[in-house]
């Protein structure tokens, strides 16, 4: 099904399906249209093309996810777009799938646009509107994590870090395209089309989300290398207490294998004071083991208690 919005100097053509974009004619765009109609319906991920070889003509084409899931790859949404500056094709954009957008308000600014550029920019901005939306949400779980790290360290808390982080990458990932277009859109039709309210606003959207998720980012990567330092102490700590209680329990070990050979012939079985002499030889050599560690220093910390809430004491 078509829909064609009538703008001041411009008009907007949306389309359900690539096999209806052949309704539309446009006799200076016709090679070019037929050429994207054919290559539209194989995209399904993020794709910009542009033609600034004829002057007056110039156009840029694609796809965009402005759509996506942070469980599933697969569960998006993808539009197709043809922009000139006359006229806006958009194919299988569905505006109810975002629910900030409101159909009416959005038409009402396209209004008071003064070509397809502007208009086109007035969609990717209540595009942005959402991301940005779920970005400032992000926020308050990041929060809730940075305490979590300091009162329950363990294995749960570095996933849900990873979770936070692969995340982010996602919304990065939807604002990228939309940085490449706005490229795009200056390289092909001049740095003129930046002097436009919508244009203007739309990029402002698009440098505080990709300032939000910079930050974010330097904030996780900074989580990360925490935890990581975190876990490296306390892994040393647990293999520096294991190799302290084998080394104390050698002496045990090497009398016990001593006194419990079955040689016919052993002098100690005969003796009297045998068993509390064997016991007095075990708990000293023991001692003097603990002694000459903690003399070296070997034992650290390793004898005290974890404060609550401390990372490393």
């Amino acid at each position: 099904m078509e829909k064609e919005y009538r703008e001041n100097n411009w008009k907007w053509h949306r389309y359900d399906h690539t096999d209806e974009i052949d309704k539309y004619s446009h006799d200076d765009y016709k090679e070019a249209l037929i050429h994207w109609a054919k290559k539209t319906s194989d995209h399904k991920t993020n794709v910009m093309e542009m033609n600034t070889t004829t002057r007056g003509k110039e156009y840029i084409s694609g796809s965009l996810i402005y759509k996506q899931t942070i469980d599933d790859q697969n569960e998006n949404k993808l539009f197709h777009y043809f922009l000139a500056r006359d006229f806006l094709i958009t194919v299988n954009f569905n505006p109810s799938a975002i629910k900030s957008i409101d159909e009416k308000s959005v038409l009402k600014k396209m209004e008071y646009t003064q070509n397809a550029i502007e208009g086109f920019f007035v969609l990717l901005g209540e595009v942005l509107s959402e991301s940005i939306a779920k970005i400032d949400k992000f926020e308050i779980r990041l929060n809730d994590l940075l305490w979590k790290v300091k009162k329950r360290n363990s294995i749960d808390i570095l996933e849900e870090i990873y979770q936070l982080r692969h995340e982010l990458l996602v919304w990065k990932n939807l604002i990228i395209p939309v940085k490449e277009i706005k490229l795009g859109i200056e390289e092909a039709f001049g740095e003129d089309v930046s002097k436009e309210v919508e244009f203007k606003r739309t990029c402002k959207r698009i440098e505080r989300g990709d300032t939000l998720i910079r930050e974010y980012q330097q904030e996780i990567d900074t989580l990360v290398n925490f935890e990581e330092i975190v876990s490296h102490h306390r892994g040393n700590e647990i293999v520096k207490t294991l190799t302290v209680i084998t080394t104390l329990f050698t002496p045990v070990a090497a009398w016990g294998a001593l006194w419990g050979m079955n040689f016919k012939y052993m002098p100690e079985l005969e003796w009297k004071i045998g068993y509390p002499l064997s016991l007095l030889l075990i708990a000293g050599t023991t001692a003097a083991l603990y002694f000459m560690l903690v003399k070296k220093g070997w034992m650290g910390d390793i004898l005290r208690g974890k404060k609550k809430n401390s990372f490393f004491k």
